[in-house]
């Protein structure tokens, strides 16, 4: 784990225990759930494309090959 550093104030012990037990957790959350699955492409994503911007006629171009 990288270290971790205050970079403005002065926290309390009992505030800085809790932010590490914190981070700790979802540390230990995250290597819990394994390797991730890999990048995202066109066929992992929500979305194949992009949405079409916005304007008066976005409806009719959302549609048209890109």
């Amino acid at each position: 784990m990288t270290p971790i550093q205050v970079l403005h104030g002065q926290p309390t012990p009992e505030e800085l225990a809790t932010v590490l037990a914190v981070v700790h957790s979802r540390a230990a959350t995250r290597a819990a759930e394994g390797p991730a699955r890999g990048p995202a492409t066109a066929w992992t994503t929500r979305t194949a494309r992009p949405l079409p911007p916005p304007g008066p006629h976005a409806w009719r171009t959302s549609f048209w090959a890109r």
